[in-house]
């Protein structure tokens, strides 16, 4: 039947698989082999499926969850939140995981702005379940507590017990993902079933092609944000997920784990790279079973690169893309990554994913010239459904159908794109615009910054002007002075730093983040930022 949708025609059908059926059908392929590691423990892919039924069925015959209801999980990285994700989506209910180093009354917030009907929460946090008991009908303790019943209780008690995964459509909302909240409270964007699918088939297309079940992947960061999505694409092609034993980051423990279990892949952040590569450890153990190295969330500075490519070989995949896209807008694979500057496009975050289209565009929404700077804009199957229950973010996000990312770049004639930073990163000294990422490129060159951060601060003369913020190596002792003759012939007068400050350790987001946000909250509590200004 032939179907002609600009004449008005509908579709036929846009329903779509419940992302459950993903664990189902791994479990069904692979019943006996291990899908989940964490410390001494390990489960299989049939365990995995046959727990996430029975809490799935808990779920609807002890809570009444129907489709389109709200669990808001507030927990550390453990395999009954992992599994529980795909519980959620059997029932048809939406999984909403919060950033778990928050505070209670953030959580309570979000329990609020969400709508969540009920709460999955660790055992740890009685406080945060205390603080959200008056927004939601139920609670989940993963551990046992005296603020609700159990999980593991729960999956036992419905053991055995059938609940087929409930329909659902293209753009059913599956996922509430929070923003960082870099300004203002976090936004929740609605990623949905089809969308969801869309982007696990071209993360395992575009950044790990030949990834299988005789892989293993390894957790450095919590799966509420781009690791869940990360190990959900392990789980569609049956690649076993390691998650370390302690909460705390510990690259020793992370290099022994990739040893012991041959890991191929790992997703994280720069700042995560370069703490691995700079660890000790990372030369005691063999890594050499690596693949992909897969970074994203900022972009990576030129030394850092260079040092994980001579620590690690060939395996850098960067990727650029907010949680609005799902982290699904460029990719700049292992073969673009080189030691040599004269073969690497240095700066750039890659080019359009497989089926996503980027476009740069000045403020009237016009696409602009290669090398001219604008607003990175995307279109694609990985753009999410919008903001829940926010309709003016919804409006400013979006123009003439593309997303707007909020994120400045430019592209060359290929088609790589290059990020000069945040919208909101980006100041005016003296009527010029100043892009950050510039400057701290330069700053990172000198051989005994380990981590630098650039922002503007206010002026009386210029309005804006720079403050670089600096993490020397241990050891390494800098001043002003220095820092300005290091810079001094290497940019534009009016782009260098009218002040320094010089700082043991950059303060870092839940996802090992550096954000200018945090800083400037840093700058004013140390009293720096009323001294700059």
């Amino acid at each position: 039947m032939s179907m002609d949708l600009a004449n008005g025609m509908t579709p036929v059908s846009t329903r779509v698989m419940n992302l459950s059926h993903l664990l189902t059908e791994t479990a069904r392929r692979h019943p006996d082999d291990i899908g989940f590691v964490w410390g001494e423990r390990s489960w299989r892919w049939a365990e995995m499926e046959a727990r996430a039924e029975a809490f799935a069925y808990a779920l609807v015959e002890e809570f009444g969850v129907r489709k389109g209801d709200r669990l808001l999980v507030q927990s550390a990285n453990c395999h009954q939140m992992f599994e529980a994700m795909f519980a959620c989506w059997r029932a048809g209910a939406v999984w909403v995981p919060a950033n778990y180093r928050q505070s209670p009354a953030d959580i309570a917030w979000l329990a609020a702005s969400s709508g969540a009907k009920g709460l999955l929460c660790g055992a740890a946090f009685a406080e945060h379940a205390a603080a959200c008991q008056a927004h939601v009908e139920y609670s989940v303790a993963i551990g046992e507590s005296d603020f609700a019943p159990d999980y593991e209780t729960l999956v036992a008690r419905h053991a055995g017990r059938r609940l087929p995964a409930v329909a659902v459509q293209r753009d059913d909302p599956a996922w509430f993902f929070f923003t960082s909240g870099t300004t203002g409270r976090p936004k929740a964007a609605v990623l949905t079933h089809g969308q969801m699918a869309f982007v696990v088939t071209n993360h395992l297309c575009d950044l790990m092609p030949g990834t299988g079940p005789e892989d293993a992947s390894i957790v450095v960061a919590p799966l509420s944000h781009g690791a869940g999505i990360h190990q959900l694409a392990q789980v569609a092609h049956g690649v076993k997920t390691i998650l370390p034993a302690g909460e705390k980051f510990d690259p020793a423990e992370v290099w022994a784990l990739v040893e012991k279990w041959q890991v191929t892949n790992v997703f994280t952040v720069p700042t995560i790279v370069k703490m691995l590569v700079e660890h000790d450890s990372v030369d005691e153990h063999d890594h050499t079973s690596l693949r992909y190295v897969i970074y994203a969330g900022a972009p990576m500075y030129r030394a850092d690169q260079v040092k994980a490519l001579k620590t690690l070989g060939p395996v850098l995949v960067q990727y650029f893309g907010l949680g609005e896209v799902t982290g699904n807008i460029t990719v700049l694979p292992p073969a673009f990554h080189h030691i040599d500057d004269a073969r690497m496009k240095i700066g750039s975050c890659g080019f359009a994913r497989t089926g996503m289209q980027v476009q740069i565009q000045d403020a009237e929404g016009n696409e602009v010239a290669s090398g001219e700077t604008g607003e990175i804009a995307v279109i694609g199957p990985a753009v999410f459904a919008g903001y829940h229950d926010n309709p003016e973010a919804n409006r400013k996000s979006f123009r003439h159908g593309w997303f707007l990312t909020g994120d400045l770049g430019h592209m060359d004639e290929q088609g790589f794109v290059y990020l000069t930073g945040r919208v909101s990163d980006m100041y005016i000294s003296g009527g010029s615009n100043i892009y950050p990422r510039e400057i701290e490129e330069k700053l990172l060159a000198h051989p005994d910054i380990s981590e630098v951060a650039v922002l503007g601060v206010a002026d009386p003369v210029w309005g804006e002007v720079g403050l670089a913020v600096c993490v020397p190596y241990p050891g390494a002792v800098l001043d002003a002075d220095g820092m300005a003759a290091w810079l001094d012939g290497k940019l534009a007068r009016y782009k260098l730093p009218r002040h320094y400050v010089f700082w043991e350790e950059m303060p870092k987001s839940a996802y090992g983040k550096i954000t200018k946000k945090l800083i400037r909250e840093t700058l004013i509590e140390r009293g720096d930022l009323k001294e700059a200004t």
